[in-house]
């Protein structure tokens, strides 16, 4: 198995690098394209250089994992190996040629930028619900295929319901994902947007967002005439919206005595997160 492609891909392809089935070929770099199911959509062009001027110096140390296409080869995995020998003025590099099927290509294009830890928070929300769509899988089973938890891929593909203009700003690293968790419990758009750039602009932590959003709740809720919550319900709701990365409420009787927690979810995927949550709360 190559350095680096990690045992995720040996687990799902255990013949893919091994030396009985594999070759290395020298492949033409013209008759190489990059691969369509690419999850990563940048690539950082002062990495790029520094990897070139290591080719320049030592040659490709890795070979790059192809797919025969009905035009040449479709790149699997090292797409940044590809565009620095390019830029290295190589016409030939050193290639596994694989036969994989579309999904296989899907997953070791995903698993390998996700061991190398190359995606974006949203790169990597997008990359799920591509895979889901195009395989046909459920949170569960893509989970079960890649090695994360369901929750772990509840989290990401959820952040695709943010506005694009909140989704931008987490590509572009001015949100975390602490503060889109926190921002996905926030209503309406609106809202979301004067949070999220409040928070981009002043540069919050993820406490002072929550807390901003903490208020924010408070005033509407003084201007509906509710019951005002006590200190201690309010930091019990943050605690459990912490917990559950979702909208959730403490409602009181007038009486104090009783009420209902309420825990928002935003579809059956999510509520299957949340309850798988709930099933394992030890």
């Amino acid at each position: 198995m190559a350095k680096g492609l990690g045992r995720g891909l040996d687990a799902l392809f255990p013949d893919l690098g091994s030396d009985k089935n594999s070759t290395v070929e020298d492949i033409s770099v013209k008759d190489i394209r990059p691969n369509p199911h690419q999850p990563r959509k940048i690539f950082n062009e002062e990495a790029i250089n520094e990897l070139k001027q290591s080719i320049q110096a030592h040659g490709i140390l890795q070979p790059i994992v192809l797919r025969k296409s009905i035009k040449g080869y479709e790149i699997v995995a090292g797409e940044r190996r590809y565009r620095a020998a390019k830029a290295a003025g190589m016409k030939e590099v050193p290639a596994i040629v694989k036969e994989l099927t579309e999904a296989q290509m899907m997953e070791l294009a995903l698993l390998e930028n996700l061991q190398r830890e190359d995606l974006t928070v949203m790169e990597e929300a997008a990359a799920y619900q591509l895979i889901m769509d195009k395989l046909n899988v459920t949170q569960a089973e893509l989970a079960s295929r890649i090695g994360k938890s369901r929750p772990h891929i509840s989290n990401y593909v959820r952040l695709l319901d943010l506005p694009p203009e909140i989704q931008e700003m987490i590509a572009e690293s001015k949100l975390s994902m602490g503060h889109a968790r926190a921002l996905l419990g926030v209503k309406p758009k609106q809202k979301q947007l004067e949070a999220a750039e409040k928070t981009a602009a002043e540069g919050w932590t993820v406490r002072q967002l929550e807390s901003w959003i903490r208020e924010a709740r408070e005033n509407v809720s003084r201007e509906t005439k509710t019951v005002k919550k006590d200190v201690f319900i309010l930091d019990r709701e943050e605690a459990l919206r912490e917990r559950f990365g979702t909208t959730v409420q403490i409602r009181q009787s007038k009486s104090g005595n009783k009420g209902k927690i309420e825990i928002e979810y935003l579809s059956t995927d999510d509520l299957n997160r949340i309850l798988e949550m709930l099933d394992n709360r030890g």
